[in-house]
């Protein structure tokens, strides 16, 4: 037998349960995506030692976003963290139960914030804006999640309460947040990073739909969506915050951190920034 030869035998210790269940090629491919996460992680620590002491901010973000997406992940293709649900829509097709990882709104409960903070402190609106943003997006969390364990067709209106949370957040990320950006500058990248996580976003009430919520596909084709959307969302936008922000001016955004706080925007020396 090859030295190399590797086996995938996390649903032998936990099987799966129900007529919709994670497949042994799912679990593969989200240990793949742990891997990335793993990657992401450790990458942005490294980087972290050659930006500037009183920079990192937006370093400290995504690593906190990729240890969530690792540890939720590894816990999905271990098949943990899961429910067996009765579903209310297309069961002749794909049966009665459906496996719910609740990992997954563990995850998002904790990148979804991260990912606000990090655009809400580039735009420079305020902690109190930034803070109502954070409390939108557990809402709209919440939202699907209270509507993939409801076993009725009232799950429907759940989800309408989550994604009004959505449509609130995505006003105040595109509009308010741009207004304040171009004051301090930095409308650009703030357009174009806002603009590609709201485009993400996007995607996932249809993913949600399509499987937690109406059972139109299995759980291994939903975590290909997922999946996906999430690499997107967190590694790939953690890279280009990290790329970007190298040029950025951290006095002018008032956010140059030091070992006294965070620096106020003025004339003045700060020799603790250059160590």
């Amino acid at each position: 037998m090859s030295i190399l030869h590797v086996r995938n035998d996390a649903l032998d210790t936990n099987p799966p349960a129900g007529d919709q269940y994670l497949s042994t090629n799912g679990s593969n491919w989200l240990y793949a995506v742990t891997a990335i996460y793993g990657f992401t992680l450790l990458a942005l620590f490294a980087v972290t030692f050659k930006a500037r002491a009183g920079e990192r901010f937006f370093h400290y973000v995504f690593i906190i976003a990729s240890f969530a997406g690792l540890i939720s992940y590894y816990a999905m293709a271990s098949d943990l963290a899961w429910s067996l649900i009765s579903q209310a829509n297309n069961v002749s097709t794909m049966g009665v139960t459906r496996q719910i990882f609740f990992a997954k709104y563990i995850n998002w409960v904790v990148t979804f914030p991260a990912i606000i903070l990090a655009l809400g402190v580039l735009s420079g609106i305020s902690w109190t804006t930034i803070l109502y943003n954070i409390c939108l997006s557990w809402v709209w969390i919440i939202g699907y999640l209270v509507a993939a364990y409801t076993r009725t067709n009232y799950k429907w209106g759940f989800f309408a309460f989550g994604q009004l949370a959505h449509i609130l957040l995505l006003t105040v990320t595109m509009s308010h947040s741009r207004r304040v950006a171009n004051r301090v500058g930095i409308s650009r990248d703030y357009t174009m990073l806002a603009g590609y996580v709201n485009l993400v976003w996007l995607l996932y009430p249809v993913a949600w739909g399509l499987s937690d919520g109406g059972n139109r596909i299995g759980v291994t084709p939903s975590f290909i969506f997922f999946g996906i959307l999430d690499l997107l969302l967190v590694p790939v936008l953690a890279f280009a915050f990290v790329f970007l922000a190298r040029k950025w001016d951290y006095n002018r955004l008032n956010i140059a951190f030091t070992q006294y706080g965070r620096v106020p925007h003025s004339h003045g020396t700060f020799p603790e920034k250059d160590t």
